[in-house]
């Protein structure tokens, strides 16, 4: 018999299957080894229903949810209902079996009973690991051409049986990735967060019958689908086309078109990318799962930013785009670099309903998930990688400046403080800052790009860079400016500086050069004349802007 819930009894169930969301979220931020989890939060977790519908999905990385939304689906038809265990946990990150994402997004899934033993739903954690093997350290440096290249690649298979480790699976996978004893500590994380969310299922049932739960995720997915639908209400029906362009693959292919029109009709939204580039050698190519999340993620900051993450998303929504394009990549394309497409696949859904809803888009953000690794032997002999990410600008809006030196869209990871990384690695950042001039002139400036210079203590280190925005700057919009690129260079102590392109091959760097990364601003927003006068004067007096650039785009300043 199905149960009936009222509104408020779905909200406060709701709640608390969030609660043991981000419960599991803080546990495998807290007992992580590596800086890219404990520090950055470079991971995400999940409940997930019977079916394999995502309920709630933990208020973190939204591209993680790329790899969630069919992760069960395929475990279950995999190894179907009657052959999953309790005390099983599944691990899987390929992009094609496993309709993940990229390699070092692994997921570990942990099925849930209910007390008469039946198989109630499960739940998954996501950690980004900072090695999954393959031909660069970090796993997403340049020069890569077939998935074969970029690691380990896992079908989802049994990590542990009866609540005990298979240890053969474990040791197969810490055999191919670098540093094992710090990825073993990330997997035994992850073990850990999903049994702690093993336990709290147990004492929700202890308050609740199955059936209550259920009928309460139904309602939460349900909702969310609804909420969906009213938000698309209140776009104006139309087409609308906006067209953007990917830097390069490193391989020579350059400004790759993502091309999009969408169509508002009613309460239904069509994403069609015809017209978008072919896959291409080089490892930016998104698969299906990094398309809808990057789609949903768009759609929903701008019609539903508040609520619930889930499977009822995708209800209203049609996403059209051909297998073996750049955003739509099939077997063996390699994928390691995603994020950059799906970072540009947002700028041009915001640029499409600009036209749409001018208050809520704004504008070009850095538009990329800039990731730098370091590795090699430090002054003590022991081997290190090290990898993150870096943020930039923030695209200006309609009432207000973009914001300075963050993460944007699908990547929403902190900046390492510099303070974590020079304990933990044989590395010194001689530079940290804002780039002069970087947000773009408007109404409402652009965030700025932020500038890392880092060289080697007492040793040569390998390093390898992957970037975007580096060669077509971030749009503005309603006359707003460009924000600047990025760039990044090895400058020598003789004062040589080596200009490199945005997807760098791993390179042996001396201690007596520095690894200057800079990232792109965003454009701004509004035509510069309106720009408060206070404003600028701000903008000179902070030292963020010079007196050169704010009189080329706001005039004689002199008078302010």
């Amino acid at each position: 018999m199905n149960e009936k819930l009222t509104p408020i009894e779905i909200e406060l169930l709701r709640n608390g299957l969030a609660s043991i969301c981000d419960e599991m979220y803080v546990a495998l931020m807290k007992s992580a080894y590596s800086t890219n989890i404990k520090e950055r939060k470079d991971h995400s977790a999940a409940i997930f229903d019977r079916e394999g519908r995502v309920v709630i999905q933990g208020e973190s990385q939204p591209l993680h949810l790329a790899s969630m939304l069919g992760l069960v689906e395929v475990i279950l038809e995999r190894y179907g209902v009657n052959d999953i265990r309790r005390g099983d946990m599944f691990a899987s990150n390929d992009p094609f079996v496993g309709k993940g994402s990229h390699l070092p997004d692994v997921a570990l899934v942990m099925p849930i009973f209910a007390p008469d033993g039946s198989l109630f739903g499960f739940i998954a954690n996501i950690a980004h690991h900072a090695d999954i093997g393959g031909m660069a350290p970090g796993g997403i440096a340049g020069g890569m051409t077939e998935i074969y290249q970029e690691g380990l690649r896992i079908p989802p298979i049994r990590l542990l049986v009866d609540g005990e480790i298979v240890q053969d699976v474990l040791d197969l996978i810490l055999l191919n990735v670098r540093v094992p004893h710090e990825r073993r500590g990330d997997y035994m994380a992850q073990i850990a967060a999903n049994r702690l969310g093993e336990r709290r299922f147990r004492e929700l049932f202890r308050k609740h019958s199955p059936a209550r739960i259920n009928a309460a995720a139904s309602g939460v997915i349900e909702a969310v689908a609804r909420r969906m639908r009213a938000g698309i209400e209140t776009l104006p029906d139309g087409v609308y086309h906006f067209e953007d362009v990917i830097d390069d693959d490193g391989f020579g292919a350059e400004r790759i078109p993502i091309v999009l029109t969408i169509t508002v009709e009613g309460d239904h939204i069509t994403f069609d990318f015809e017209g978008t580039g072919s896959q291409v050698k080089g490892n930016i190519n998104n698969s299906w799962a990094g398309l809808q999340a990057s789609v949903l993620f768009g759609l929903k900051v701008l019609v539903d930013p508040d609520g619930p993450t889930n499977h009822g998303m995708l209800a209203p929504v049609t996403i059209k785009a051909t297998p073996g394009t750049v955003v739509n990549a099939v077997f063996p394309a390699a994928t390691a670099g995603r994020s950059q497409t799906c970072q540009r696949i947002i700028d041009v859904i915001l640029g499409a309903l600009a036209e749409a809803v001018p208050d809520k888009v704004i504008s070009a953000g850095n538009g990329a998930n800039l990731l730098i690794a370091f590795s090699g032997n430090g002054p003590s002999g022991e081997y290190y990688l090290y990898m993150e990410t870096i943020g930039g600008g923030a695209g200006a809006r309609a009432y207000k400046d973009g914001t300075d030196g963050v993460q944007v869209h699908t990547t929403n990871t902190s900046n390492l403080p510099i303070e974590a990384l020079e304990r933990e690695y044989p590395l010194l950042v001689e530079r940290y800052e804002l780039v002069e001039d970087s947000g773009g002139a408007g109404t409402h400036r652009g965030g700025m790009g932020l500038r890392r210079d880092y060289r080697a203590l007492g040793h040569s280190l390998a390093f390898s860079v992957h970037g975007e925005r580096y060669y077509t700057p971030p749009w503005g919009l309603y006359g707003g400016a460009v924000g600047a690129t990025g760039r990044h260079e090895i400058i020598h102590d003789d004062g040589r500086v080596e200009s490199l392109p945005a997807k760098t091959e791993t390179i042996e760097v001396e201690p007596s050069a520095v690894v200057s990364i800079v990232t792109a601003g965003a454009g701004g927003y509004g035509p510069p004349d309106k720009r408060a006068r206070e404003k600028v004067t701000e903008d000179l007096m902070s030292g963020k802007y010079t007196r050169e650039y704010l009189q080329s785009h706001y005039g004689n300043i002199d008078n302010d």
